[in-house]
Parts: C-alpha cells; sequence; structure tokens
C-alpha cells in the first residue's frame, strides 16, 4: 500500500522539478485540474492551464475568468515532458495557450486526448497526428513502458457522447511505479462510477470540488462534485488519500480553502484528504 506524504518547498517549481526522484512519485499542482506527476523515469502532466486565455475571452461577460492565482510556470518550462493527459476539451484542461508551448518545447512528447474531442485536439496543440493518441472510456494504454493509463467515463454534469459512441469526458487511472492514481476530470457522481475504478485499488485519488450551482449550470458551465461527494467517492472506491483541486482559480466557480481545509479533520471523513496547495510536494511512495 502506498502512502501520500506532504513537503513544502520554497523557490521555484523549474527548480523542485529539476530535483532528482529519490523513488516513488512525486506530485505538484499547477492549478486547477492540473498536475505534475514526476517519477525516476518519466514526467506526465494532466490538464495543464498555464496562461490567461479565458480571461482574455470572457473580459467583459458576465462571468469573467481572471486567475485568482498566477500561473506556477510557464508551459515551456515544464519539460522535459514525456506525456499529457488530456480529460476533455474545455479550454482550462485543454488549452491551446498551455498545450502548443509544451509540444513545441518537447518534440517527443505525446497527448493522450479523448476520441470524442481528437479534431478539438489537433487544431489546440498543432502537433503531427501520431502525437496524438486517441483513447475511449473503458480502454487500457500503455503509451510510455511500464505506464498504464485506462480510461474511465466521466459525467460533466451527464455522460455525454458524441454520434459515434465516444465519451466527452474522460478521467484516467494512471499506473506507475507500482502506484496506481485516479484522476476523474470533471465530474459528478454517477451510477455506476464507484465500480468501474474500485477494481483498480487506487492509493490515490484527485478529486474537483469545486460543486455545482444551478446559475452556473443554466449558463453553460458544468459543474463537479462537491466536497462531500469527492470525499465519500474516495473511501468508497478504496483510495486511502485524496487531494481535493478544481478550486481557487476563477471567483465565480470554486471552494472555500478553509471548508476544505476543516472537511480534512472532520471525524465524517474518511480518507485523508488533503488540499492542493501550489508550492508543496506530493510524495507518494511505499
Amino acid at each position: 500500500m502506498m502512502s501520500l506524504s506532504t513537503v513544502p518547498f520554497s523557490g521555484s517549481l523549474i527548480e523542485r522539478l529539476a530535483a532528482p526522484t529519490a523513488g516513488g512519485i512525486r506530485l505538484y499542482w499547477l492549478g486547477q485540474a492540473g498536475f505534475v506527476i514526476a517519477t525516476n523515469r518519466f514526467r506526465i502532466v494532466v490538464d495543464p492551464y498555464l496562461s490567461d486565455s479565458l480571461a482574455e475571452k470572457y473580459r467583459g461577460k458576465r462571468f469573467e475568468h481572471d486567475r485568482m492565482m498566477a500561473a506556477p510556470v510557464a508551459p515551456s518550462a515544464l519539460g522535459p515532458v514525456d506525456l499529457v493527459l488530456v480529460t476533455h476539451q474545455h479550454t482550462d484542461h485543454m488549452d491551446p495557450q498551455t498545450l502548443m508551448p509544451i509540444a513545441a518545447a518537447n518534440p517527443d512528447c505525446r497527448f493522450v486526448v479523448p476520441r470524442a474531442a481528437l479534431a478539438a485536439a489537433q487544431e489546440r496543440i498543432g502537433v503531427r497526428p501520431e502525437r496524438l493518441v486517441a483513447v475511449d472510456a473503458g480502454e487500457r494504454i500503455e503509451p510510455l513502458a511500464g505506464l498504464g493509463v485506462t480510461a474511465i467515463r466521466a459525467a460533466h454534469e451527464t455522460l455525454e457522447r458524441t454520434p459515434g459512441g465516444w465519451h466527452r469526458f474522460l478521467g484516467y487511472v494512471i499506473a506507475a511505479e507500482g502506484a496506481r492514481l485516479y484522476h476523474s476530470g470533471d465530474t459528478i457522481p454517477y451510477e455506476g462510477l464507484v465500480e468501474e475504478v474500485s477494481p483498480f485499488r487506487v492509493d490515490l485519488a484527485l478529486l474537483p470540488v469545486n460543486g455545482r450551482r444551478a446559475e452556473l449550470t443554466e449558463a453553460g458551465i458544468a459543474g463537479n462534485l462537491t466536497l462531500d461527494e469527492a470525499c465519500l467517492l474516495a473511501e468508497r472506491i478504496g483510495a486511502s488519500d485524496m487531494i481535493a483541486h478544481h478550486y481557487g482559480m476563477f471567483a465565480f466557480n470554486t471552494e472555500d480553502p478553509r471548508v476544505i481545509d476543516a472537511k480534512s479533520a472532520a471525524a465524517d471523513c474518511r480518507v485523508r484528504l488533503h488540499r492542493a496547495k501550489l508550492s508543496v510536494e506530493y510524495r507518494l511512495s511505499k
């Protein structure tokens, strides 16, 4: 069984990423749903949003998308990146101003994307087709030697499919170095989710906690798990640790950090709950 420890650090994320990984897995939060997952052999990035593209797009609109936190690193400074996992095509998960610089700085990096969003990925990442790995829910791939990735359905806020039957929203179970991580992507609870994920016996769940509100849903802004729902999901799939994320980026669609911290100390929280923080290294090891 793997366990998660947290190590605050000073200095830049660039400096931290340059340090060698002494066994196990290191994780760093990039804000929103973005993470760097580093092992001795490779570096994976999930759903990075490291630009102001949405602030530019929605300036002057009802729900402005100004960043509440600065990007901890420039996209081109994340390297060497071996693989990027993208859960769906919403811009805070598939951002051209982030993904194109990553692709340019890492010419051998490949991008795992939902088959439902392949056309959008080709446009927004701008790489040769062989650098894109298209997947659908239920499929398992090994894009790097010793790294397994299984796509899981996600409901944001519904289990949407394309006319061809491909799922628009995905999560991923990542297996590496004897550990299993589950990044749910953007999702709410749905019937069958626990049964799909629990057989993987994940050690760590990376789950959104910004919840959902009717006024946002009516405006076309889909919601996610609430904090309570995320903790219950982590418990039911057997994860020993959970990192709460997808908060603190946009003021209209977030969760109060104090609420997350209080939940982690609550008696009804039966999983080790960690709030995603910048300048913290998360170490997953035996």
